[in-house]
Formats: structure tokens, sequence, C-alpha cells
């Protein structure tokens, strides 16, 4: 356990960035974390060097990303159907199945040394979906968690049951990487070509058809805001604009 936690996540909002650089630039916060880690176990504890926390928020163009232990098959577009609709298909080392980001999605990554918070990483999971399920409550959207089915749903047990939040994430030396993808503006038609998470029986939404309008800019950026806060909150964190 690391005796000098640091509780300070720094924030960055990367805007519209595509999936490859995004998921290049967690690596590279992660091997970061990592190799000061290694660095500190050869150091006496009172030289330890404090490892940093990274939270970031992001909006992909058109992508179907698969899990480490996802099923191809739940891929139901072909090369050329993907050119078609302008979206790209990429294998991850995330846990989970298949799932898709695009426009009007928001796309969380905290990079975690959770040896800074806590080594659990079921409790991670929860606290994720918590953040979530605050951060839509805010917009008067009532988000469960549905038993062996990770990420936030509404109407949990109910024939509609349906997932607004995927969430998968890896972890390597307790550093954590991937996140969530919350479905607020999303064009839910791009859920079409997939099996979501590989669940075939419960149906995708987003916000805008939970409340029967499109957010506006601002609306979307009070929910960035709630999410920062709630995320703050749940975790004990303290959160740093970069």
């Amino acid at each position: 356990m690391n005796t000098n936690q640091n509780k300070s996540v720094e924030f960055e909002d990367l805007g519209i960035k595509e999936y490859q650089p995004a998921w290049d630039y967690q690596e590279s916060l992660m091997k970061n974390i990592i190799d000061t880690k290694i660095k500190n176990r050869d150091l006496p504890a009172e030289e330890h060097i404090t490892t940093p926390n990274h939270f970031l928020l992001v909006e992909h163009p058109h992508v179907y990303t698969l899990g480490k232990s996802g099923h191809e098959e739940n891929m139901l577009a072909g090369i050329d159907k993907l050119k078609e609709i302008d979206a790209t298909f990429v294998k991850v080392n995330r846990g989970g199945d298949i799932t898709y980001h695009g426009f009007g999605q928001i796309v969380g990554y905290p990079i975690l040394d959770l040896e800074n918070f806590f080594t659990d990483i079921h409790l991670y999971m929860r606290n994720l979906e918590e953040v979530i399920i605050r951060a839509i409550g805010d917009f008067g959207l009532k988000g469960e968690r549905s038993p062996g089915e990770t990420g936030v749903w509404l109407d949990v047990g109910k024939p509609y049951a349906r997932k607004i939040c995927a969430m998968g994430v890896k972890a390597s030396r307790w550093v954590t990487l991937h996140g969530f993808a919350l479905n607020v503006n999303t064009d839910m038609r791009y859920f079409e070509y997939i099996i979501p998470c590989g669940i075939k029986d419960k149906q995708v939404t987003s916000v805008k058809r939970e409340l029967e309008r499109e957010l506006t800019t601002g609306e979307v950026e009070d929910l960035k805001a709630n999410i920062r806060r709630h995320f703050a909150d749940v975790f004990g964190a303290e959160l740093i604009q970069k």
C-alpha cells in the first residue's frame, strides 16, 4: 500500500479526438505511473515518489471497440458497411465485449493509481457507476446497477431495461486504464451494427432519447461538470484542471 497517498487528480477535457491517439495517450500516462511505482520499490518508504492520477473526458468519432474477452461475432457490420457509416473497428486491452463510441457521447478515462485510494477493482467499478448514477440523476434520470452486468441502466428488472452507460477497464499494478461511455446526444442507429456488450436481450439508450430532446451545448458542459464534481466526491479526490 502506498504510504504517501495522493488524492489529487489532474483533469483534462480532450474535446474530439480519434480513438487510437487517445488510447496511446492513456497508455503513456499509465506507463509513467507504473515506472514511478517500480522505481519506488528500490527506495526507502520516506523517499517514495508520489504517483500522479489523471481523469480524461473525450468524444470520439465513430468507432467500435472489442475488449480482450469479447466475441468478434458481436460485430455485425463488415468492412464495407463500416466504410459506409464512416466508422472504424479496434481491438483493445480492456475487459468487456464490444461497444460503440461516437459523437454526442461522453467518454471518461480515469488513469488512477488505486494505491492512492483503495486496492479493490470491484469497488472501483461500483464507484464509477455511482458517479454516472449521480450525474444523470441531476438531469432527472434514475440510473441503476443491474446485477452481474457492469454499467448504468434504467428500469432494471423490467422487460424494457436499457443501458445508458457502458464500462470496461484494465488495471495493471493497480493502475487503471479505459473507463466509461455515457450516451448523451448519441446517434443510437450506430448500435444496430453490434450486439452491445454481447447482451442480446437488452436495449441501449441515451440521455437525449430518455428526455425526448437533444441537450444543448451548455447542458452537455453542465453534465460534464456534474461528472467531475461527483467523481471528486465519490473518490474523495481533488480535481485539478491541467
